[in-house]
């Protein structure tokens, strides 16, 4: 970017992750507007932001729009948009765009694949194999039985991986994937891994293809209910920094698993850009991978990016033009916590329409963002639009004062029956 020009942007997708990069964006001096598709009343209220309607489904028309209003950056938010390939087109138009081609994209879009690559070149993860038959996948886990872990290969919006803990659990899980076709065409093909003892948390960093610069450590959580109960959901609360990942392991993560996969990734020819997100396994000394995502993760993002002290549009830009330097990335010295406000079921049946209020009591508060991940605006009310309905982030000096915050907010914000759990940041303040 020359010196004193404003970035159009265009930013995809309509959750609570977007609504956190779309806040961050905003704070750029260098950003004049950013055009969101869809968005969501959240982003819509973002000073710079006008959400927009494009047919996300035809990519190409996705690309003329961003030629046709002079998009400086194009963000994508969503796994399913890079998978299906939107990077490549708008590469071969000469538009930057920050995330994976398609062929870099299958990290995310294939588990198998990004299993067999990591056994190609020595990147620690937990021993696996990839079955097309149910009986011969039923075979298997009676050989080895319980603790066992069944990964639908495809995309499965986060719900795609059962731990199962009798084999019972885990001839059930190869029935719904492979033969009630619960994730579709996604369950076609299963990995089956051992089960790895530990403690997760999700390392992200930014690249150009050749600069790797980690973000700050943060945790999710992914069950449904207090004390890791119940299913598996996209995520019901995250923090950060997460203290489990400690600076040494985070160097030592860098240097054995993020560095070594985008290196790999250049060497099969499918150079990776944008975001890479490791689920790690940390066990004492020992880190190992869950898995890899190719974008930002969703609740995470919500609390890294308020801890983000650079110019992220700068660093997108960055990235996407290969001129990614570690001094652009710089860190508060503070902590964020996330909770997730979900709807009663979720991540089953949940109910849609339920009016929402207190949102902006609780954003006027200090140190608090709402983010929103499903709501709408109807008949001028703010509406629940989704089974998780907002994020809502505090800052503090430390974990337990960012937790108290967030949770002080979370009480000023009601509709019918919400659902959040009442112990995120647990692990870090046990």
């Amino acid at each position: 970017m020359k010196a004193g020009c404003k970035m159009k942007v265009l930013l995809i997708g309509g959750g609570g992750r977007e609504h956190a990069l779309a806040w961050k964006l905003a704070q750029s001096l260098q950003v004049e507007q950013i055009l969101v598709a869809p968005g969501n009343p959240g982003i819509a209220a973002v000073e710079k932001c006008q959400c927009i309607d494009l047919n996300l489904a035809d990519l190409n028309k996705v690309a003329d729009f961003a030629e046709e209003n002079s998009i400086d950056l194009t963000v994508v938010g969503p796994e399913a948009t890079l998978v299906a390939g939107i990077v490549d087109i708008f590469n071969s138009r000469g538009l930057p765009i920050f995330g994976p081609t398609k062929a870099a994209a299958e990290l995310e879009g294939s588990k198998a694949f990004s299993k067999e690559i990591m056994a190609k070149y020595h990147i620690p993860t937990a021993y696996f194999k990839t079955f097309t038959d149910a009986a011969a996948a039923k075979a298997y886990v009676e050989e080895k039985g319980a603790p066992i872990v069944i990964k639908t290969d495809g995309l499965a919006a986060g719900k795609g991986v059962v731990v199962a803990m009798t084999k019972a659990e885990a001839l059930a899980a190869i029935d719904s994937m492979m033969i009630d076709h619960k994730f579709g065409q996604s369950g076609a093909k299963l990995v089956i891994e051992e089960f790895m003892e530990g403690e997760e948390a999700s390392l992200l960093a930014f690249t150009d293809g050749v600069m790797v610069v980690p973000m700050i450590a943060a945790q999710d959580h992914k069950r449904v209910n207090d004390g890791d109960e119940g299913p598996n959901t996209g995520g019901m609360g995250a923090y950060a920094p997460a203290p489990v990942l400690t600076e040494p392991l985070k160097v030592k993560a860098t240097e054995t698993i993020l560095k070594p996969i985008i290196a790999a990734m250049a060497n099969e020819g499918r150079r990776y850009t944008g975001c890479l997100y490791a689920g790690l396994m940390i066990k004492g000394e020992d880190i190992k991978v869950v898995e890899f995502n190719c974008r930002f993760g969703d609740p995470e993002t919500q609390a890294v990016l308020p801890l983000l002290d650079g110019d992220l549009a700068e660093i997108m830009l960055a990235c996407a033009t290969n001129s990614l330097s570690e001094d652009m990335v710089s860190w508060k010295k503070e902590a964020a916590v996330c909770v997730v406000m979900a709807s009663e079921g979720y991540p089953a049946h949940y109910p849609l329409g339920l009016a929402i209020t207190g949102t902006e009591t609780a954003d006027a508060m200090d140190d608090v963002i709402v983010f929103h991940a499903g709501t709408k605006i109807e008949n001028g009310k703010l509406v629940t639009a989704g089974g998780r309905v907002l994020g809502v982030t505090a800052l503090g000096s430390g974990i337990k004062q960012a937790k108290d915050k967030a949770y002080k907010a979370v009480e000023k914000i009601s509709f019918t029956n919400a659902h959040y759990r009442k112990d995120i940041a647990w692990r870090a303040l046990k």
